[in-house]
């Protein structure tokens, strides 16, 4: 036993020997950061790499992202897969922007005309209300939020009805009236609704949000925006407002 335990150790001895390096051996400095350098060049460019391709991700994402009909099938999942009354929904929903006064005066451009046919088939043309305050609200069936708000919008129209004041919708449904007509009967919506054709997201700029709802005063300027679903306060504010003036 102690012969093998010696010959090991023997064994050990000499590939311990042969590691050390000989006394003529000096390090290559210089070659070894060239090394280095080449090492931290090639991960570098990796990360630069990796960097172009998230950017080039991110932004076709939400190039996507900002067409009309992505965020017309991102808002159709949201409203098939999430109650809206979930904490979901308030998270992902499109926050209302907040506006305690309407634009001044000075300030307003003028709301593009349009002529779309009602559910009745009579041409609804926006400049036919020149002289009223109109709130102008670009909804869907499919929009909880616009379900929502639908009952405040008509509640407004019965109240600053002899004020001069009228609500306007336009749909935004790709399915048009075979949806909508049905959706007006079984809601009893008493203030003229159209449905929106091409050319109506163009003429003003885009939609932004649905519901997206413009207040426009009796000149027929734009007075007020609203981006997604907003509180009594926020609308009945800009509508007395705009009928004060």
């Amino acid at each position: 036993m102690e012969t093998n335990e010696r010959n090991i150790g023997d064994w050990v001895d000499d590939r311990l020997a042969s590691l050390n390096p000989s006394d003529e051996w000096q390090p290559d400095v210089p070659r070894a950061l060239g090394q280095l350098r080449a090492q931290r060049g090639r991960t570098r460019r990796r990360r630069q790499t990796w960097a172009w391709v998230t950017a080039g991700s991110l932004a076709a994402c939400l190039s996507l992202m900002a067409t009309p009909i992505t965020r017309a099938f991102a808002a159709r999942c949201l409203s098939a897969c999430v109650n809206e009354t979930s904490w979901v929904r308030q998270i992902l929903s499109p926050a209302p922007v907040p506006r305690d006064t309407v634009y001044a005066a000075e300030t307003r451009k003028m709301a593009p005309d349009f002529k779309l046919p009602d559910a009745a088939g009579m041409p609804v043309s926006l400049a036919d209300f020149r002289g009223k305050v109109v709130l102008l609200n670009f909804w869907a069936t499919w929009c909880s939020p616009c379900q929502a708000e639908i009952p405040l919008l008509m509640e407004f129209e019965r109240t600053y009805r002899d004020r001069n004041f009228v609500v306007l919708g336009v749909s935004v449904d790709d399915d048009g009236w075979k949806v909508v007509r049905p959706y007006l009967e079984s809601r009893k919506i008493d203030y003229p609704v159209m449905i929106a054709d091409e050319r109506i997201p163009g003429l003003f700029g885009g939609l932004h949000a649905i519901p997206e709802t413009l207040i426009i005063d009796r000149q027929g300027r734009i007075a007020a925006t609203h981006l997604g679903l907003c509180t009594r306060s926020e609308y009945e504010n800009d509508i007395r407002t705009l009928l004060d003036e």
